[in-house]
Formats: C-alpha cells, sequence, structure tokens
C-alpha cells in the first residue's frame, strides 16, 4: 500500500488523450534528476505507483486530475510532486499542472480503523443477552416461506425480490411461484395468464439476466415461442417431460435450472430439427438482445469474408511470443502500429474507453471472454486473439477470433 497520494490539477490548452498527458509527464521529467529519479526506475522499483488521468472535455481544452501514489519518505514525495510541476507541453499544445494536495494515506487509514472502532465498541455495548423466546419466534419466522406480492400495475404473481435481483426466473403461473418460493427461489415473477406477455415483463428483462422455466409438455412450447417474440430471454429451462413446474420438489427444481440451455443455443439446436419459427425467433432474440447481424449471410460465410479481409503482418507471430505468460494485452491500428499496452486486468475498461474504430486489433495474453467480446464489437474491433477462448455464448461474426494455438499452428 502507498504511504502517501500526489492530487495535481492539469490544464491543456487543446484536446488530447490521457496517454499523451502520462507520456508528456515521463518524457519531460525523464533525467532531470539523473537516472536514480527517474520516473520510470521509481515504477519498475515500485517506488511510485501507476499514474492515473481523469480528465473532461470544458470548450476546447481538457481539464482534469492527476494521482500519483508514492512509497517515496516525505521530502522525495514532495520532489516528485515540485517535478511534475515543471511539466507545461502535452503534444504541440501548452499545459500547466498544479499539485492541489498530498495524502497521507497511512493517516487516512488510522482514521477509519478508529471510526470502526467505536463503531464496533457502541454497538457490542448495545447487546445484551438474547430471550429464548425471542430466539424460538426468529427461528420459526425465518423457517417460513416468503409469500408472493402482486408486481406492476398488471398485478402479476412474484416472489418479493424481482426488483433486487440481477436475474430474474419467468414462470406461467402463481402457483408455479409458490412453489419456487418454497425452495428459496425468491426473485420469480409469473406471465399471469393474459393472452400477450405483459410490458412489465418485457421491461424487466431488458435489464436482468432472464431463464424461461417451462412445463415439460406442449403447452410449455407454445410459451416457449410466444415469450420468444416478445420478451429478451438469456436461458431456457424446462421441468421434466410430462411435468409442471408447481409440482416438482426441491431437488428437481434445481436440477432443472442447472440444466438452463442459453437461448441462442436452444434455437439453433431447434433450426437444425426443422423447427419453422426457430429461424425467425432466433433473429427476434438477436435484434432483443442488441446483437450485429447482417441480413442474408449465414454467420460461417461472414467470419470467413472477415477473415479474408484482414492482413495479419509477419511480425505478429513474434508479439504473441513476447505476450506469453506477461498478462498483458497489445492494441492496434489499422495498419499494425501499436496504439498501447496494458495489463489484461485494465483491457475491458481501455477498450470501453477508445473510440469506436481506432483499435483495429488486440493481441493479449488472457481468455477471450463474452463480456470482452461484447465491448469489442461496440468499439468496431476487426480482430481478437487471445491465449485461450471461454465460455462463449454468442460471437459477433464480423469479429475475427483466434487463439495463439490457431496463430502458431
Amino acid at each position: 500500500m502507498a504511504k502517501y497520494l500526489i492530487r495535481a490539477r492539469i490544464e491543456v490548452d487543446g484536446v488530447v488523450e490521457k496517454h499523451d498527458i502520462i507520456g508528456a509527464i515521463f518524457g519531460q521529467t525523464e533525467g532531470l534528476f539523473g537516472n536514480e529519479f527517474d520516473l520510470r526506475v521509481l515504477q519498475d522499483k515500485g517506488r511510485i505507483g501507476r499514474i492515473q488521468v481523469n480528465t473532461k472535455i470544458q470548450g476546447n481544452k481538457i481539464v482534469g486530475e492527476i494521482l500519483i501514489p508514492s512509497n517515496l519518505d516525505r521530502v522525495e514525495t514532495a520532489l516528485l510532486a515540485a517535478l511534475i510541476e515543471t511539466v507545461d507541453k502535452v503534444g504541440p499544445y501548452d499545459s500547466s499542472i498544479s499539485v492541489v494536495d498530498i495524502v497521507d494515506l497511512r493517516m487516512e487509514r488510522i482514521k477509519k480503523i478508529m471510526e470502526r472502532t467505536i463503531e464496533i465498541l457502541r454497538k457490542w455495548g448495545k447487546e445484551k443477552t438474547p430471550d429464548v423466546r425471542e430466539l424460538i419466534k426468529s427461528i420459526q419466522e425465518s423457517m417460513k416461506a416468503p409469500e408472493s406480492v402482486s408486481y406492476g400495475p398488471e398485478e402479476l404473481p412474484a416472489g418479493p425480490d424481482v426488483d433486487k435481483s440481477e436475474e430474474l426466473i419467468l414462470v406461467e403461473g402463481r402457483a408455479d411461484v409458490i412453489n419456487l418460493l418454497r425452495y428459496g427461489y425468491t426473485n420469480t415473477i409469473a406471465l399471469g395468464g393474459a393472452r400477450r406477455v405483459p410490458e412489465t415483463i418485457k421491461r424487466l428483462a431488458e435489464h436482468k439476466k432472464t431463464t424461461l422455466f417451462v412445463d415439460g409438455d406442449h403447452g410449455g412450447d407454445l410459451i416457449i415461442k410466444e415469450v420468444l417474440r416478445n420478451v429478451k430471454v438469456d436461458y431456457i429451462a424446462r421441468a421434466p417431460p410430462d411435468r409442471e413446474v408447481e409440482e416438482l420438489s426441491s431437488r428437481e427444481v434445481e436440477e432443472a435450472l442447472s440444466r438452463k440451455t442459453d437461448v441462442f443455443q436452444y434455437l439453433e439446436e431447434q433450426v437444425k430439427q426443422g423447427n419453422k419459427d426457430a429461424q425467425f425467433l432466433l433473429q427476434v432474440q438477436r435484434k432483443l438482445h442488441k446483437l450485429p447481424e447482417e441480413a442474408g449471410k449465414p454467420p460461417e460465410k461472414l467470419v470467413k469474408e472477415v477473415a479474408e479481409t484482414l492482413t495479419l503482418p509477419a511480425s505478429l507471430l513474434d508479439d504473441v511470443k513476447s505476450l506469453y505468460g506477461t498478462l498483458e494485452a497489445k492494441l492496434y491500428s489499422g495498419d499494425w502500429s501499436l496504439v498501447k499496452q496494458v495489463p489484461v486486468k485494465d483491457l475491458v475498461q481501455e477498450l470501453q474507453g477508445v473510440e469506436p474504430g481506432r483499435v483495429y486489433a488486440v493481441v493479449f495474453d488472457g481468455i477471450v471472454t463474452q463480456r470482452l467480446l461484447e465491448v469489442a464489437a461496440e468499439k468496431q474491433v476487426k480482430a481478437l486473439i487471445g491465449a485461450r477462448l471461454g465460455k462463449i455464448t454468442f460471437k459477433p461474426p464480423e469479429l475475427l477470433v483466434l487463439t495463439f494455438n490457431e496463430l502458431t499452428h
């Protein structure tokens, strides 16, 4: 943990990127006090931490804050603070840096410890020996299954935690909700018997991971079709054949939900089996999930076309080999010039901060995840090359995805 934190304000008479500011700080302070006090050397030795820059645009200027964690002593930290104030250019633009504060992080930590100590002592002093009757009553109350509530303007049967939970279980009727509540599933809501899917269900599913849990009969098939026409669904779960959700035991409910299928895998399998509605429902779900799609071209053909339009440079193989074991990521522009190198743990956040189209390809010593694919597609990245492929539910067809093994064999 750092001992001090330098907080400084920066103003630049033009619009620049964060990495331009960091580059200016390193470049214009290099060698002023010899190699031992060079910022890169101090970082390598762990004497200072990673420099963070937070900026915003005001008119045609950039203003923001610079944060530098320091493990130097007081005099050296003050010298470092004065050193960065000498930076007066970022790129072609005039700039000014002024130190706002140097925070003693140890004192802040001690302050928090003292406040927490007082809080613990006050709570400890209020405690008393529990009454046995109160304990028994509390145990009895905790053993009761939560009651269903009426949710939304349609007064749909639901569990009490539908709003709080990040996941949603969608079932057919009130009896299904009550049965799941009995086993602790408090994030369940029912369609309520309406002919049309209620607007409340559509709204909830937009922002939650939604599992559609239906009976194992023909009625369940019909509900799947109706819901998938109108609601963003992430997973499909079914009761055992010819069984209803409302009659399942705790073990049967747990097993059915553990075998839930990704909605795209479910629909693609239905397409293979010749289900006439499945292709249409697949298009509807892609739209509801806001996934990119190119009409009239099967995904595998589109991926082939994307791969054929990309020209991978000969130096890429050396870059891949150099990344083994580093947990680092390299971001490239359209001409395969290196834009930036960042730790893999910061890759998603870094991509979220770039303009669409600025990064052409990413090569990194890490796992290709669904979240990374989604962010890369949003930022119009054309190629994603990682060490390994994680659990992927959908791969954008316009994004070429390769692993190190595929590239080197």
